[in-house]
């Protein structure tokens, strides 16, 4: 990295990392925090906290209802530390696949290899950190070399593991966390990618190559001559099979952005493309700090989704929105759910059943397949002429 440019603060590397480690934070059911979200989020957003807890730990969890759940992740979360509310999650069945940016994945994988991030300050001189080789994610900060280490462990993967042709990003996930596994003894503790593997959790990236991950496998292709290439059709195919295959299904959702949209053109892509008349989500909770009236919420809000047929008419009561910073509310709203009657459940580990699944999918899109049309003419042309 460049020496320190003349005039910088004069502050040394060790200096900038002194902060504490940030460590996957892992839920455990506090009773005294669910004693605060029912006896004192009252109203506002905490009450929409509260009502969110709710809907989770009572209705998608109860065992009656068998609600398939999906988790969606958006926004610097592995590097803040709430992977760790995920493994929880993961481990006890309470979510049952994950979609992700690219970005929180790949940072999942620094815990994995047992590098150290930070915390730090948002209010430092960046071209000074850029001098002394540190990396600043708002207030995390860590060394350049994590990403560079990070960096060769994808590409070293993509030699040994010889992947080839095309692989939705669920495939390629699971199989990144099994070689964690079996390289990084343990990791499965601190890194979502690896649990998610040993809980045959699938992870899916509706951008795939958006993110440092993609970029070494880009690498991979144009400098070792590699085939794998990453297939987001079966990506949508194998998400449909699953929201479809589900009695019941629910959402989590961290932020918004891509990974929320992709999940919720489930149900639109069964009814208005596949022809089956499956029906939106049974339960929606969003934390995000967005606001309807930018443009930016992707999705929308639940009384907007229910108009593509991505939330059931019927269930508004089992939807909210709760506008909130996803660091502060979502380990709340995890401590919340493993403290529950119900903060255990079977997993349903999709990531082996998804061949299964997306074969039925085809089986029934073929059913509701209309008879083709006879050929005509378009509309103006005469033949005779």
């Amino acid at each position: 990295m460049p020496h320190r440019a003349p005039g910088s603060s004069g502050k040394s590397a060790s200096q900038y990392l002194g902060g504490k480690p940030i460590k996957y934070y892992r839920p455990r059911g506090s009773a005294e925090v669910r004693h605060l979200i029912d006896g004192g989020f009252q109203a506002f957003n905490a009450g929409r906290l509260s009502e969110a807890c709710h809907i989770f730990s009572d209705k998608m969890l109860a065992p009656d209802n068998d609600t398939t759940i999906g988790l969606t992740l958006a926004g610097a979360l592995t590097p803040a530390g709430l992977g760790g509310c995920v493994i929880e999650l993961m481990d006890r069945g309470l979510v049952d696949f994950i979609i992700s940016t690219g970005a929180n994945l790949y940072h999942d994988l620094h815990y994995a290899l047992n590098f150290t991030l930070h915390r730090g300050s948002p209010f430092l001189d960046d071209v000074d950190l850029y001098d002394q080789g540190i990396i600043r994610i708002y207030d995390v900060l860590f060394p350049a070399t994590v990403l560079l280490e990070t960096d060769a462990y994808i590409r070293d993967f993509l030699a040994r593991s010889k992947l080839a042709g095309p692989m939705p990003t669920s495939e390629f996930h699971y199989r990144l966390g099994v070689d964690l596994l079996e390289r990084h003894p343990g990791c499965d503790e601190y890194s979502v990618v690896a649990r998610a593997a040993k809980d045959g959790v699938p992870i899916y990236t509706s951008s795939p190559g958006d993110s440092s991950i993609g970029m070494n496998i880009a690498y991979h292709e144009l400098m070792n001559g590699g085939t794998l290439m990453i297939d987001p059709n079966r990506d949508v195919n194998e998400v449909c099979a699953i929201i479809l295959a589900g009695k019941k299904n629910g959402c989590v959702i961290l932020g918004g952005g891509s990974p929320k949209n992709f999940y919720l053109q489930g149900q639109p892509t069964l009814w208005e493309v596949y022809g089956i008349p499956k029906g939106g989500n049974d339960y929606f909770i969003q934390i995000t700090t967005d606001q309807v009236v930018w443009g930016g919420l992707s999705g929308a809000t639940p009384a907007e989704a229910v108009s593509w047929g991505k939330v059931n008419p019927g269930v508004l009561p089992d939807t909210v929105v709760a506008y909130c910073d996803s660091t502060i509310a979502f380990p709340l709203f995890c401590e919340y759910a493993v403290g529950s009657p119900h903060g255990r459940r079977a997993r349903r580990e999709l990531v082996h059943k998804r061949d299964a699944l997306v074969a039925d999918l085809r089986r029934q899109a073929v059913e509701k397949r209309p008879p083709p049309d006879p050929v005509q003419e378009p509309a103006g042309i005469d033949r005779h002429r």
